[in-house]
């Protein structure tokens, strides 16, 4: 007889016992005692699962770094044409007539003066306006009244330059480096003043700023060693007046360097 037979107590006997203080455990019959038995040998026979291997995600120090890139090679500046380059492609400084200041039109020509070589592109027709038309040419004016150039005792020539390709008719615009020297010999000028960027660099055979250029008198080699000065063109001057007193200086040394007419 096993212990389940044993202990088979009615109500009224366990409350005796538990009003005694007397607990009773009571055994599991067999059969509920199997069923732990079989799951357990269940649990042995059966090998539990493996365990889900997450994919753990790689941290950053581990990811390798991707090879900097190298920065691209900045582009080489274009180079900047030089005077036989630009002839090349057909752009030449050119030299109009020279024109005489300050004298009727039909007055006899006269050597041994000025001569002003000045940047004066033409207009959109191609042709150019009056030598003291517009702001620039007034200022042009006084600066040459004010050296007393007015009264036409001294001879006075303006020569425009620009850039531009030479049409190759009678009177029209010529290269420099072929017409300047005719020109010069023809007035045999005491002095020749450049005005603007083009026409220093162009008579001094240089490529310096204006601003280098200026301030010096220099013996010019295609006019026979007569001294040119260079300066601030009129339309400069009236976007930077602040260089005007440069400018009155280079004038004035430029009427020391000439040769007083008879």
């Amino acid at each position: 007889m096993n212990a389940v037979q044993t202990l088979k107590l009615d109500a009224r006997r366990r409350a005796m016992l538990d009003e005694m203080g007397v607990k009773v455990w009571w055994p599991m019959p067999e059969v509920a005692e199997a069923a732990p038995a079989a799951m357990e040998a269940a649990a042995v026979a059966e090998p539990p699962p493996a365990p889900a291997v997450r994919e753990r995600a790689p941290s950053v120090a581990e990811v390798p770094a991707a090879p900097a890139a190298r920065p691209a090679a900045a582009p080489a500046p274009a180079a900047r044409p030089t005077a036989p380059a630009l002839l090349a492609q057909g752009a030449a400084v050119l030299v109009d007539t020279p024109r005489r200041l300050y004298a009727e039109a039909a007055a006899e020509a006269a050597q041994g003066g000025w001569l002003v070589v000045a940047d004066m592109p033409p207009e959109a027709d191609g042709r150019h306006g009056e030598p003291f038309a517009g702001d620039a040419g007034k200022l042009l004016d006084n600066m040459l009244r004010a050296l007393q150039l007015h009264d036409g005792r001294t001879p006075v020539y303006l020569m425009r330059t620009h850039r531009g390709v030479g049409a190759g008719q009678p009177g029209s615009p010529r290269p420099m480096d072929e017409a300047f020297a005719e020109h010069a010999a023809a007035l045999a000028p005491s002095l020749v003043l450049a005005m603007g960027p083009l026409a220093a660099q162009s008579l001094m055979q240089s490529t310096d700023p204006l601003g280098k250029l200026r301030g010096r008198a220099v013996p010019l080699p295609s006019a026979s060693g007569v001294p040119v000065v260079a300066t601030y063109h009129p339309a400069y001057l009236l976007r930077n007046p602040a260089d005007k007193a440069r400018a009155w200086a280079d004038l004035c040394l430029a009427a020391e360097q000439q040769t007083p007419s008879n």
